[in-house]
């Protein structure tokens, strides 16, 4: 099932398949059922034509999702890059935005370097 242009899981329940929409958590997923009135533990491939076309209004009238919400968080990041605020330097050096230590823990965002020692030897084969 297509909804917001995006093929959600059919076996899973309707409260979790939702989540895979960018911008979609658990907690939104709860608020669109209970606006639509749809209960959370129906499966996604029971739910009826005029059940989807709930949720997808439901969407495109109180919701930023998917395409646009992503437009909107890269020209929040761009307009921080622009101002040159410290926000927007950390972003474009590609470092930590909100305060975490970097002298260690933030390989994921370095781009995993490491620089001990130990780290960059090779394996020497015993004979």
């Amino acid at each position: 099932m297509r909804i917001v242009g995006i093929n959600i899981p059919d076996t899973k329940k309707i409260a979790v398949s939702l989540r895979s929409v960018y911008g979609i958590g658990a907690t939104r997923a709860e608020e669109i059922l209970v606006g639509t009135g749809i209960a959370p533990e129906k499966r996604t491939k029971d739910l009826t034509p005029e059940e989807v076309n709930r949720i997808q209004t439901f969407l495109e009238k109180h919701l930023t999702v998917e395409g646009e919400l992503r437009s909107q968080v890269r020209q929040n990041v761009a307009r921080l890059k622009d101002i040159k605020c410290y926000r927007g330097t950390r972003h474009a050096r590609r470092l930590p935005v909100r305060g975490q230590r970097t002298k260690t823990n933030s390989r994921t965002i370095r781009g995993n370097v490491r620089k001990t020692a130990g780290s960059g030897k090779r394996k020497v084969d015993l004979k």
